[in-house]
C-alpha cells in the first residue's frame, strides 16, 4: 500500500475513533515528519518500512537536536501507525516494536507554595485595581487547576452544568473521551459560585462554558496558553514553566507528599495505567524520605 494513502487512512481512523483535536494534530505533525522522511529516502510503500528505517529516522531526529523525550514520542506515533496497519491486515508485523526507547532524564517541575501564592497575589491585586474579567478568570483558572489536577482540554470544555455543587463533583471527558467524575472541595466550590456571580454581572448572557474569552466565547487551546504565557512573563520564575500541566504535576506532587496511596493517586489523577502513577511516586521518593526523616514517630524517643 502506498505510504501516503496508508497515512491518510490512519488519520481517518483516528478521527473515526474520536481522537482529540490536539492528539490528531500531533499525529499529523510528528507522524507526518516520518512519512516525509521515508518519501525522501525513496520508501514508497508501507510494506517496505524496516526497523532499520525507523532507527535511521530517529538517529536523524537526534542529530537535529531532538530530546530523548521527543524521540520517544515520535517512536510512539510510528508504532501506533504500524500497529494499525497490522490490525488492517496490510502488514504481518510491527517492525517498530523492536526499536528501543531512549532513556530519558526524567525531571518534572512543580510549583512551590511561595510561587503559587505569588501568582494568586498577582491576580488578587488586579481584581482590586481593575475588577476586570481577565483578573477574575486568571485567579479562578489557577484555583481550578490546582484544586482538581484536570487537564487543559478538560478545563476548556468545562460547562456550568458539569459542576455539581451539592455533591462537590465536576464531570469531565478525559483522554478516552469517557465521562469521569472529579472531586472538588467546599473551598473551591465557594470560589466557583462567587466567580459565576461575577460572570453573571459582567456579561449580559452567562455562557454555558465556565471559562471564556473576553468576548464571552469559548476559550481555545491557543487562548488559554496565551494566559499562561503572559503569567510566565509577569512571574519570571527561573526554575519552572508556568503552564496548565505544571499545575497538574503540582496537584499530583502534593497528593504523593501527603502520604496518599499510589492506588488513590491513580484514581484522583485518572491515570489509565498505575505504572504512570508509580513514576511520579518513585520520582519524589527522595522528598518522601526527607519527610520521613523529619516526622518519623521514633524521633521523639530516646533509644
Amino acid at each position: 500500500m502506498l505510504l501516503k494513502f496508508a497515512y491518510q487512512e490512519f488519520l481517518e481512523d483516528r478521527k473515526f475513533k474520536n481522537t482529540t483535536e490536539v492528539n490528531l494534530k500531533n499525529y499529523k505533525i510528528l507522524l507526518g515528519e516520518f512519512i516525509n522522511y521515508c518519501t525522501d529516502h525513496e520508501i514508497q510503500n508501507v510494506e517496505d518500512i524496516s526497523s532499520n528505517d525507523v532507527k535511521r529516522y530517529l538517529r536523524y531526529c537526534k542529530s537535529k537536536g531532538n530530546s530523548a523525550g521527543t524521540i520517544n514520542t515520535k517512536l510512539q506515533r510510528i508504532r501506533a501507525f504500524l500497529n494499525y496497519m497490522v490490525e488492517e491486515g496490510i502488514l504481518n508485523e510491527n517492525v517498530a516494536r523492536v526499536v528501543k526507547r531512549l532513556t530519558e532524564e526524567v525531571r518534572i517541575d512543580v510549583f512551590t507554595d511561595e510561587q503559587i501564592q505569588q501568582m494568586l497575589s498577582y491576580y488578587r491585586g488586579l481584581r482590586r485595581r481593575e475588577k476586570s474579567y481577565f483578573s477574575y478568570r486568571g485567579y479562578m483558572l489557577i484555583l481550578t487547576f490546582l484544586g482538581t489536577g484536570i487537564r487543559r482540554t478538560e478545563i476548556i470544555n468545562l460547562q456550568w452544568k458539569d459542576i455539581d455543587f451539592n455533591n462537590l463533583t465536576i464531570s469531565v471527558y478525559g483522554k478516552s473521551r469517557k465521562k469521569q467524575l472529579v472531586f472538588i472541595t467546599e473551598k473551591l466550590a465557594k470560589e466557583l459560585i462567587m466567580y459565576r456571580e461575577f460572570c453573571e454581572r459582567h456579561f449580559n448572557d452567562l455562557s454555558d462554558y465556565v471559562f471564556v474569552n473576553r468576548d464571552n466565547t469559548q476559550m481555545t487551546q491557543n487562548s488559554i496558553m496565551l494566559v499562561f504565557q503572559n503569567l510566565q512573563r509577569k512571574m519570571n520564575f527561573k526554575d519552572v514553566r508556568v503552564s496548565p500541566h505544571t499545575f497538574r504535576h503540582t496537584f499530583c506532587h502534593r497528593l504523593a507528599m501527603s502520604g496518599m496511596s499510589a492506588f488513590a493517586i491513580q484514581k484522583m489523577m485518572r491515570h489509565e495505567n498505575i505504572a504512570v502513577t508509580m513514576r511520579y511516586v518513585a520520582m519524589w521518593g527522595n522528598e518522601l524520605k526527607e519527610q520521613n526523616d523529619k516526622y518519623n514517630p521514633l524521633n521523639k524517643f530516646e533509644l
